[in-house]
């Protein structure tokens, strides 16, 4: 196993860079990505980067220089012929060539697009634009990139011995952890934790404890890159980022209230039926649910991450026992901010009446709360969004005003035709 507080202490990022792999992203990149090459393959987008937590001033932390050398460094990566084996021969789901050939052809030929970097006061502007299914592969390196950044410059000014005790500490805190979590019987609980991570080195060895701590109760990762390595189950479906598109991309209010259904109409075909899982809260999940078509009621389960969990579930639970459902035989995977007090909570709550998964990220993969001096390597709320599709701006309402993101103008635009009057106001952690 890696001495962790030695490979920091001594690292040159020339010899360890933060992201060292195309594959270093999370697995439902990679279907939404096959799904956007089909669908919507010429449509043009901008990302774009927000600190969500304004208390953490990146551009005071980080030097550009070193932020633009990691960014560069990921525009020449590219697909190893063991990734793209992997890719094309594994078992995902249960099920082999999930990839289609044609994708992973285009896979292996991609180099990302080029980024703006500008220093903004005590932020920095990064966006990025171009072709949808190549920009938006941005989105996860960008973030492990930053945040590890934040992470390294507070590390370099400890000691060796700090660094050892620093890390010692953690390890023992998500030991714990994991030791409350093996008591629930029948969790089910995956790593979700890589946009937001400490470190890429960090992550991989959280899964690890979480292999040898959980057993099968830990069914997998989202990360492509430590699946592989680990010979772990790749986890992950789709995000906001499809109905928020698509959404844009409409010309009428009749079609803008229906994209978000048409998306998942064409997720199904796309996947023959396979990887339902609803993710209804671009929205606002009450009134995607009132006014989901019928055949949504037979997909397999619903992730919910934001708002409040429990009436996020409630909702979900409402709706399936309406629509004749038994749900028993439903899988309901939270997602938004967990802890091992929420997740045990969740679980006692809700595990008699559905099947319940667990994406366990940011405080899975980044919790150093309380472990040093001072909050400097606390957790923190970024994350990178498209903001446009073909010139248009995009919108995302969520469960958690703190969540949404577009123009104003735009956003009451969209609350206006969704229906929706208020919103909940929780704290962000992560």
């Amino acid at each position: 196993m890696i001495d962790i507080a030695s490979r920091v202490y001594n690292h040159n990022w020339k010899i360890d860079p933060i992201v060292r792999s195309l594959l270093d992203i999370d697995f439902y990149k990679l279907l939404m990505a096959q799904f956007v090459l089909r669908n919507a393959p010429r449509v043009s987008v901008r990302f774009s980067v927000l600190n969500r937590s304004e208390k953490v001033p990146l551009a005071r932390i980080i030097d550009q220089q070193e932020l633009k050398e990691q960014l560069d460094h990921i525009r020449n990566l590219s697909l190893s012929k063991g990734e793209s084996t992997w890719l094309r021969g594994n078992l995902f789901y249960g099920k082999r060539a999930i990839f289609r050939p044609e994708f992973i052809d285009w896979l292996e030929n991609l180099k990302l697009p080029e980024f703006s970097l500008e220093r903004q006061g005590d932020q920095y502007s990064i966006q990025f634009e171009g072709l949808w299914p190549e920009v938006m592969f941005w989105e996860v390196p960008v973030l492990s990139v930053l945040t590890e950044l934040r992470s390294r410059a507070v590390l370099k000014n400890m000691g060796r011995f700090e660094l050892q005790v620093l890390y010692a500490r953690a390890m023992t805190k998500l030991w714990e952890k994991i030791d409350k979590l093996n008591k629930l019987e029948k969790i089910r609980i995956a790593d979700f934790g890589t946009r937001r991570r400490h470190s890429f080195l960090w992550q991989d060895w959280c899964v690890q404890a979480m292999v040898e701590g959980l057993g099968e109760k830990f069914i997998g990762t989202s990360n492509c890159l430590i699946a592989m390595r680990r010979e772990l189950e790749a986890i992950g479906t789709n995000a906001h980022e499809l109905p928020m598109i698509f959404s844009a991309l409409t010309e009428s209010e009749e079609d803008l209230k229906l994209a978000q259904y048409r998306v998942l109409e064409d997720w199904h075909d796309e996947h023959d039926g396979n990887l339902r899982v609803i993710l209804p809260d671009t929205y606002g999940t009450e009134k995607f649910l009132s006014n989901a078509p019928d055949w949504l009621a037979s997909w397999t389960g619903i992730r919910i991450d934001s708002g409040d969990p429990e009436t996020g579930a409630e909702l979900a639970i409402r709706w399936w026992n309406k629509m004749g459902e038994n749900t028993k035989n439903k899988l309901i995977i939270f997602s938004d901010g967990l802890d091992t007090e929420k997740i045990i909570d969740l679980y006692k709550k809700f595990s008699p009446y559905v099947q319940l998964g667990f994406g366990w990220g940011t405080l899975l993969t980044n919790d150093f709360r309380g472990l040093s001096k001072d909050s400097s390597l606390d957790p923190f709320s970024l994350v990178c969004k498209a903001i446009q599709a073909n010139g248009k701006p995009t919108v995302k309402l969520s469960d958690n005003v703190n969540k949404a993101m577009g123009p104003n103008e735009d956003v009451k635009k969209y609350m206006k035709i969704f229906e929706l009057s208020e919103q909940n106001q929780d704290s962000l952690i992560v």
